[in-house]
């Protein structure tokens, strides 16, 4: 049964302007009829993703963010560098729709038989421009959620998920054997230790805070790491050696910790083939960076030998090499564990207004491990 369609919506969208300055705000949009393959979805929850927020804050100064208009249509402005305004050269002027994933219930699709199995359902997604009230994609790109699931639960299903899934698969694909993690106590973080347990892959978590130990420990990790500790160089060598990790997967990108992890690895891997080279292990060392909590310089300080490599990993050109077979596996694989391997957590709910308040704004904008927000759009 086809629900009745709005006319209008609302959806958050984030502009950069000629004058050096982000604009977030609250627009009213169009809801098209879905065309035949589409399905047009009720967003009732949306994630914010650290992967989200290079789209949405561009890059800004934080500390200059103010928040003026109206309760409910807020709009936030803050300054961005001429280094910002030179990689966004081609965004300037352009109101950008903001949100990787999220899921809702299908209230109006066209006439394919495909997208007409789907009125009523609800469904998760990663459609992009997910901060909005109602979202048309094609049914493809819809993942149907198990009866009874609520959209809250299944919001997340997507990037962290296939996230921690991919850099299990990347493990096995490039001859791995067991995984280091940083920021480990994120909500990615507590599913990929769910996941190394599940499969039996060892795992070395490097966190930042006590609390963080706790939360890892508290769901059966077995090593984790304090990088604020003085004993972590040592610590990390000790997981190490017990795991034979000699790859890693970076959250934070800058600073020294990319390079620490690469020593690391290279002193175990020295001490399981002995003797001396001047030019270090042979064995192949490698860091994916894929996130950005430190936007400062990666810094390496050669102690690891030469048998290294460190680069960036994107889960969407993950996804793309692996084929749609191994992708639809994994998305089921997903649905079916919503509840267990892939639960996610929030710290808060807020609506599409609520989002751009300072009180919201300033929490998920540090991109804080610990701290998750879901958008209710209709809230």
């Amino acid at each position: 049964m086809t629900l009745a369609r709005p006319d209008t919506g609302l959806e958050l969208r984030s502009l950069v302007t000629p004058e050096a300055t982000l604009e977030l705000s609250i627009v009213q949009v169009p809801v098209p009829p879905p065309n035949p393959n589409e399905v047009l979805i009720r967003v009732e929850a949306a994630p914010i993703n650290p992967s989200d927020l290079g789209l949405l804050l561009a890059g800004i100064d934080v500390s200059t963010a103010t928040v003026a208009g109206t309760s409910d249509n807020p709009v936030v402005t803050a300054d961005l560098s001429a280094a910002a305004m030179r990689a966004l050269a081609a965004r300037v002027g352009v109101s950008m729709p903001v949100g990787n994933e999220g899921a809702g219930s299908v209230i109006d699709a066209g006439s394919s038989p495909a997208a007409q199995a789907l009125v009523g359902k609800t469904v998760a997604l990663a459609g992009g421009g997910m901060y909005a009230q109602y979202r048309a994609v094609d049914a493809s790109a819809c993942v149907e959620l198990p009866d009874g699931t609520p959209a809250s639960a299944g919001a997340s299903s997507f990037v962290n998920p296939l996230t921690a899934l991919g850099m299990v698969e990347t493990m096995r694909r490039e001859g791995h054997s067991a995984l280091v993690h940083t920021a480990a106590a994120s909500n990615l973080g507590q599913m990929l230790n769910k996941l190394c347990i599940e499969e039996n892959v060892g795992l070395v978590n490097i966190v930042r805070k006590p609390e963080q130990e706790g939360i890892l420990r508290a769901i059966g990790a077995a090593h984790v790491c304090n990088s604020t500790s003085p004993t972590f160089m040592d610590d990390l060598i000790e997981a190490l050696r017990a795991t034979s990790a000699t790859l890693a997967f970076d959250a934070i990108g800058g600073g020294p910790l990319a390079s620490q992890i690469l020593t690391g690895m290279e002193v175990a891997s020295t001490a399981v083939e002995g003797g001396y080279s001047r030019y270090g292990s042979t064995t192949h060392k490698q860091v994916y960076i894929y996130g950005g909590l430190d936007r400062g310089p990666t810094v390496l300080n050669r102690s690891f030998g030469m048998a290294w490599g460190i680069g960036g990993w994107l889960l969407t050109p993950f996804l793309q090499s692996i084929g749609q077979e191994k992708f639809q596996a994994l998305r089921q694989r997903v649905a079916a564990e919503l509840s267990t391997t892939f639960a996610s957590t929030y710290t808060k709910e807020v609506s599409l207004a609520e989002a751009l308040q300072p009180e919201a704004f300033d929490v998920y904008a540090r991109a804080s491990t610990g701290e998750k927000y879901l958008i209710a759009p209709h809230k």
